[in-house]
C-alpha cells in the first residue's frame, strides 16, 4: 500500500499560504506572498528535489492544481529538473469544481467521496503520493487520517496570520520526528509520522 506524503514549507506559526511568490495566493487579504523563497537554500533543494524525484504521484487541490498547471508544462530550461517529473507523472486533482478532461498532461480528477477515493488511489500500485501545497485539502486529509507523513520545511518567520494546513478542529493528534535537518538559513526539514494509537 502506498503512502500519502504531504509536503508543506510553513512559517514558525504555521501558515503555508502563498510561499512561492507575491500574487500567488491573496485571498483574505495576504500580503506576504513569496515570504519562504529567501529560506531557500542548497540542502533544501536538494530535499525538495529528491521528493519530486521519489514520487509516484501528486495530490493537489483545485487551486494548487490550476496554479501548477498555468506555470509548470512551460517552465523555463532552468527549472526543467522540477518541471519535467511534474509534468510527466500522474497527477491527481481533488476538486468538486474542476471537470474533466483535465489540461495538463497525465492529470485526472478525483470523483466521488474524497476519503473513498484517496484510500483506493493509496491502495493502487506505484510510488508513494506526495502531497504538495493544497492547504485545505492537507488539512482534510490530515483530519480524515489519510496523511501518512509529513515532511515539513518550517522557516523561521512569523507571518502572523494566513492559511495553514492543520485542522482546526479540536482532536489531539501525536507525531513522531522521523528525520530532521537544520539548513544554512536557519530553516528545519522535518519529516513526522503519525504515532500509533
Amino acid at each position: 500500500m502506498r503512502k500519502v506524503i504531504a509536503n508543506e514549507f510553513i512559517s514558525l506559526d504555521g501558515v503555508a499560504q502563498a510561499p512561492g511568490g507575491a500574487d500567488e495566493d491573496t485571498s483574505g487579504g495576504f500580503e506576504h506572498g513569496g515570504w519562504h523563497m529567501r529560506y531557500m537554500d542548497d540542502v533544501a533543494q536538494k530535499l525538495v528535489l529528491a521528493g519530486i524525484d521519489e514520487a509516484g504521484g501528486f495530490l493537489l487541490g483545485r487551486r494548487t492544481y490550476e496554479i501548477f498547471a498555468a506555470y509548470w508544462p512551460n517552465a523555463p530550461e532552468e527549472e526543467q529538473a522540477v518541471a519535467r517529473p511534474l509534468n510527466e507523472k500522474p497527477k491527481y486533482a481533488a476538486s468538486a469544481t474542476l471537470a474533466e478532461p483535465l489540461g495538463w498532461q497525465n492529470s485526472t480528477l478525483l470523483q466521488g467521496d474524497l476519503t473513498q477515493a484517496v484510500t483506493a488511489l493509496k491502495q493502487q500500485d506505484g510510488g508513494d503520493v506526495h502531497l504538495i501545497g493544497s492547504t485545505q485539502l492537507v488539512a482534510e486529509l490530515i483530519g480524515r487520517g489519510l496523511v501518512d507523513e509529513l515532511r515539513l520545511m518550517i522557516d523561521p518567520v512569523l507571518l502572523g496570520g494566513g492559511k495553514r494546513v492543520f485542522p482546526d478542529d479540536g482532536a489531539l493528534r501525536t507525531l513522531r520526528l522521523a528525520d530532521h535537518e537544520v539548513t544554512s538559513t536557519g530553516a528545519m526539514l522535518a519529516t513526522y509520522v503519525p504515532e500509533q494509537e
